[in-house]
């Protein structure tokens, strides 16, 4: 029955729980998305028919479009309350390889109607660039290294800039290296097995490190109490350079640590997408995390995430 405080009376629950969209559902999406099952309606955005079936299984209304195709995906306009963007930028950016295209589109496809009221956005830490080891506060001025990297800081950018002009709480997460045993790739195993080397101790790097569930978990803290336009690292605890990572990961598995190598002698055995994380180091600040997000870490460390 219709009232002055629900003029379209008594709403099924479907339609009375919020709705919250994920664009980009690989595994840190599906993490996301089983943390909220049951508590809000929950749709995602997929290129690949294939996931139609595996998203409606976990709860998860399927929406099929390509972010690299406007077109295919005008119906998300006005469709969520909140949205997870998760998608990474095209690989091939063009002329413009500094520039978006993917967020672009989306964030114009989202003003069409009414806003969502929250926006997370998840960057990386690479927009950072090298810090030569030093502690990274969110407000230390970028400079990326990479392509991928500057098109990350022009999401940003659009992101902020979209939240500003729509009244959308706007929330950037910049994560480091993801890991999880449960996650395709996600511990150094496959690497340690093939022996492949890391630097010598006096020319190693800092690197920092996330897992995955509380990667998930800091998202849905930013959905609802990320503030307007802010940046947050999204970091564990640890402060450990690469070659310790692979060190204490050998060892919690029973494996030879991996070889080590001066960084001219790397530079002659491994690829190009492997030196370019050996060249960046950085230590990352989390107390933003922790303090407005209310973040607890559940793996504060690889020790205890990387365990099985």
């Amino acid at each position: 029955m219709a009232s002055n405080t629900a003029p379209l009376g008594a709403l099924p629950a479907r339609f009375r729980r919020t709705r919250v969209l994920i664009v980009g559902c690989g595994d840190v999406g599906l993490r996301v998305a089983g943390l909220l099952s049951g508590r809000v309606r929950l749709l995602a955005l997929t290129s690949t028919p294939d996931r139609v079936a595996s998203l409606r299984a976990v709860g998860v209304v399927p929406l099929q479009g390509n972010l690299d195709v406007a077109r295919s995906f005008s119906r998300l306009a006005g469709i969520a309350d909140r949205v997870v963007h998760l998608a990474p930028p095209a690989s091939d950016a063009g002329p413009q390889w500094w520039r978006d295209r993917r967020t672009q589109s989306l964030l114009r496809t989202l003003r069409c109607r009414h806003a969502p009221a929250a926006l997370v956005y998840a960057s990386t830490t690479g927009v950072y660039g090298d810090c030569a080891g030093e502690r990274v506060a969110e407000t230390r001025v970028l400079a990326p290294q990479t392509p991928r990297a500057q098109r990350r800081v022009d999401a940003e950018r659009q992101s902020r800039f979209f939240g500003r002009g729509t009244g959308t709480r706007a929330s950037i997460l910049r994560s480091p290296g993801i890991y999880a045993p449960d996650r395709p790739g996600g511990t150094p195993r496959e690497r340690l097995l093939k022996g492949t080397p890391v630097l010598v101790r006096e020319d190693d790097v800092y690197t920092n490190h996330i897992h995955a569930d509380d990667l998930a978990r800091a998202v849905i803290a930013a959905l609802w109490r990320g503030r307007p336009q802010r940046i947050y690292n999204i970091a564990d605890d640890s402060a450990l350079k690469m070659g310790d990572y692979f060190d204490l990961a050998a060892d919690l598995y029973g494996l030879p640590r991996p070889p080590r190598v001066a960084r001219a002698t790397a530079q002659e055995q491994l690829p190009l997408v492997l030196l370019s994380f050996m060249s960046e180091s950085r230590r990352l600040e989390n107390a933003r995390m922790k303090s407005e997000l209310g973040v607890r870490l559940r793996y504060p460390t690889p020790q205890q995430g990387l365990v099985p």
